[in-house]
């Protein structure tokens, strides 16, 4: 071959995937849409120009029965006489397209999508923008591969599940123990994932005028998941299929129950997912009073489906009803619409036969179900001719994600530990570098639970050798089970040798996932033995990394002087290696904060299936999360070190706040008791009638006295009157990240809501605003607002 064809070849190649990257998909890979010219764009669900209403309720009526029924499974069948092919709901996107669902597959056009990190480590960045975005952008890449096939329109993320016992196995997923925290994350990813700003979202400005849907259109589907109270694997007796949730009113409605109402309220999130756990005795699928609450009292729009097999386990597990008929009937007429499984397909017709339900309640599902589908464009014909029709696979791990993958990672990384200022490194004067443990070179391990296939993944061993060309690795253990120390003299080896050792233990699936707790909280196996025989050897204190979702007691590293540095990574997805390396080598300075509590290993000998948020003494219960959490921590919530450091002023914030001024619901004193003795105790919120105008921005200014300019996250706390019974120690109500430059000062706004960050809730499950003295803390900085009448 000469040299000129050679050229001629390569200018070919190149323009191909130019051309290949630059034009619109040209034609659906599955020619089988619904409502496809010219036999079947007929019908009346066809027609664009008409409601969703109208389209849904008539393409119900012209379904038989066991058509109707077929439809009531995550694997919806075809109706092949209307053109309608099959349609599978369950995709997954926890925090990146994952492999998961039998929706999601990689076996084609589109090999890999972006791998950001595990929701625990994003959800630690404090960081709303940055949830917004990845929420977008795992859309994009999701419609992209519907496009080709190999994707739904339906996902089933964000879980939203507060991470309540340090067990958990899938606390990782979760935004961490904080009501307000985990809110927010929710209705930040399901905004940005169905494309709250469809007409100017990722440059498809040019559709939306004719929609009449305006704001019911979806990009994709987001689904708030599971609901509620499901934070237990397997431990003990206990198992998340039987478990039933004990739960007060109190706890239900300021703890458990939030996280849900802001998805669906603020979110408008398009499905929400029931979990298999009972809750007060009650099936969650099952749960009439649970399911309709999310309609009738937070305005729900979108379909419930159960959680995968839920129904079966009403009737299989926790033999809750004498038959699976029963089972079908009870779920239906609670509100589910499907279900994740075989059950309604396979007992639906011994029900209505039996007079248990009526077909109304499957048309009653049919409609939520058809609503979505309808919102989502499945019948406005050719999705390549559509909104999104462009989309395909040179909107997949592209560079603008994979950059963000990358700065999700980076705002995540906790700094727990820091003796006498050991990081960052200075890469000039370390000339050897030893990496040990058994996850430090095996990217298969950086994105924990319901990951896909990322991009290019790069090893924590990859990213420091990008720093440090003299970078010498060894497992040390053989896994993280660590069960063997007979790898520990080659650790010991390189650890002699090098300038500076880096060590990476903790967690993997091996010790939480799904359908798996934990026993204990210290590092697993010989883990600790590790650390110890080689930071015995080293020329210098050494730096430890931390990796997993669930808190761990490494108490022993916090007091040991021969360790330097602590850094909690999570599982920190795809740009993992990058990203730590940035951070131990100053390219970037750390912001993180921990979203859980970090609790000691007597913790563990707390019933794990108690429920109970608040602190019992007299039943030595020490209580659950920051808010009311009475033992020893480890690490405190929301803690985290930075290379510089930060100073706070409130520069104007009321002091005072009259209800004087607001109106109050004619006869409400009459009528709610919160009066004592000596005066006004507290008010319930529902008979404030003004609480909007109560609102106010609480202005701080942030001065970075250090000589790095930094992120940092401002977390404001308040202190309620301890007037109330089961009050919280303090609770987080307001947090902001701000860019922050050396020896100057930043201003940041807070904006404070009484009615819903100063109230709190009694034990009546009512939310309450209490009178008296608030305490806002910022740090070591204090502010006091009394509200009175």
């Amino acid at each position: 071959m000469t040299i000129q064809f050679r050229l001629v070849l390569f200018i070919l190649q190149i323009l191909t995937v130019f051309l290949s990257i630059s034009q619109p998909i040209k034609s659906h890979p599955n020619p089988n849409y619904p409502c496809k010219p010219p036999n079947h764009n007929s019908y009346t669900f066809c027609n664009t120009s008409l409601s969703i209403s109208t389209r849904a309720k008539s393409l119900i009526s012209v379904l038989t029965l066991p058509e109707k029924i077929n439809q009531l499974s995550n694997n919806a069948s075809p109706i092949s006489r209307l053109g309608i092919p099959p349609y599978q709901w369950w995709s997954e996107s926890l925090h990146g397209i994952a492999i998961n669902g039998p929706g999601v597959s990689f076996n084609g056009s589109i090999p890999s999508a972006t791998g950001f990190p595990q929701v625990l480590i994003t959800a630690a960045s404090f960081n709303r923008s940055l949830w917004y975005k990845i929420g977008s952008a795992i859309a994009v890449e999701a419609r992209a591969m519907y496009n080709l096939g190999q994707a739904g329109l339906t996902f089933w993320a964000p879980n939203i599940n507060i991470f309540r016992d340090p067990r958990w196995g899938r606390g990782q997923e979760t935004p961490g123990e904080d009501p307000m925290v985990v809110s927010s994350y929710g209705v930040e990813y399901v905004k940005g994932f169905q494309g709250e700003n469809l007409s100017s979202k990722n440059g498809f400005e040019e559709e939306a005028e004719n929609n009449d849907s305006g704001g019911d259109e979806l990009m994709v589907s987001a689904c708030c998941k599971h609901f509620t109270a499901y934070d237990l694997e397997s431990w003990g007796n206990y198992s998340r299929y039987s478990f039933n949730a004990v739960i007060s009113e109190q706890d239900l409605e300021d703890t458990y129950q939030p996280p849900f109402k802001s998805c669906i309220q603020e979110g408008k999130a398009s499905c929400l997912m029931c979990s298999y756990n009972q809750v007060n005795g009650v099936p969650a699928c099952a749960n009439e009073d649970l399911l309709q609450q999310a309609r009738t009292q937070w305005g729900f729009r979108g379909y419930i489906t159960s959680d995968c097999d839920a129904v079966a386990t009403i009737y299989e597990y926790q033999h809750y009803v004498t038959s699976p008929a029963d089972a079908v009937a009870d779920v239906l007429k609670a509100g589910l619409d499907i279900n994740c499984g075989s059950y309604l397909r396979l007992y639906t017709q011994p029900a209505i036969e039996q007079g248990k339900i009526k077909e109304e309640d499957i048309d009653r599902a049919l409609f939520n179900l058809f609503s979505v589908q309808l919102r989502l464009g499945l019948f406005d014909g050719n999705p390549i001719k559509g909104k999104f029709g462009k989309l395909g696979p040179h909107n997949v791990c592209t560079q603008e994600h994979k950059k963000l993958a990358l700065d999700a990672a980076r705002q995540g990384i906790v700094l727990l530990k820091n003796d006498h200022k050991f990081l960052p490194l200075n890469k000039i004067g370390v000339s050897s570098l030893a990496v040990i443990g058994p996850t430090a070179n095996d990217t298969s391990k950086l994105g924990g639970g319901y990951t896909g296939v990322p991009c290019n993944p790069k090893s924590f061993v990859e990213g420091l050798q990008a720093y440090i060309k003299h970078t010498t690795y060894v497992p040390g253990c053989p896994d993280v089970p660590c069960s063997s120390s007979d790898g520990f003299g080659e650790a010991i080896r390189i650890a002699k040798e090098a300038d500076v050792v880096v060590l990476i233990v903790g967690l993997d699936l091996s010790q939480e996932t799904e359908d798996h707790d934990r026993l204990s909280l210290l590092l697993p196996g010989k883990q600790m033995d590790l650390i110890y025989a080689v930071a015995n050897v080293s020329k210098r204190p050494v730096v430890l990394i931390l990796t997993g979702g669930g808190p761990l007691d490494v108490s022993f590293a916090k007091e040991d002087p021969r360790i330097a540095s602590i850094l909690w990574v999570g599982y920190p997805g795809e740009a993992g290696g990058e990203a730590l390396a940035e951070v131990i080598f100053g390219d970037f300075n750390p912001g993180g904060r921990l979203p859980v509590t970090w609790y000691p290993e007597s913790f563990t000998s707390v019933p794990m299936n108690d429920m109970g948020m608040r602190a019992d003494p007299s039943r030595g219960y020490p209580g659950r999360t920051y808010r009311f959490y009475t033992g020893d921590r480890v690490y405190g919530f929301g803690y985290g070190l930075s290379y510089t450091n930060y100073s706070y002023k409130f520069t104007n914030a009321p002091k005072k706040i009259s209800l004087s001024g607001y109106p109050i619901k004619a006869d409400s004193r009459k009528n709610i008791p919160y009066q004592r003795s000596d005066g006004l105790d507290y008010i319930h919120i529902e008979e404030l009638m003004s609480c909007k105008e109560m609102n106010f921005n609480m202005q701080i200014s942030v001065i970075n006295n250090g000589d790095m300019d930094g992120s940092h996250v401002v977390m404001l706390f308040s202190r309620p009157p301890r007037t109330l019974k089961g009050a919280p120690e303090e609770q987080l109500i307001g947090f902001n990240r701000v860019h922050t430059e050396s020896k100057r000062a930043t201003q940041t706004d807070i904006l404070i809501e009484p009615c819903k960050h100063l109230s709190i809730v009694n034990e009546q499950g009512i939310r309450v605003l209490p009178l008296g003295n608030h305490i806002l803390t910022l740090e070591d900085l204090e502010h006091s607002i009394f509200i009175e009448i």
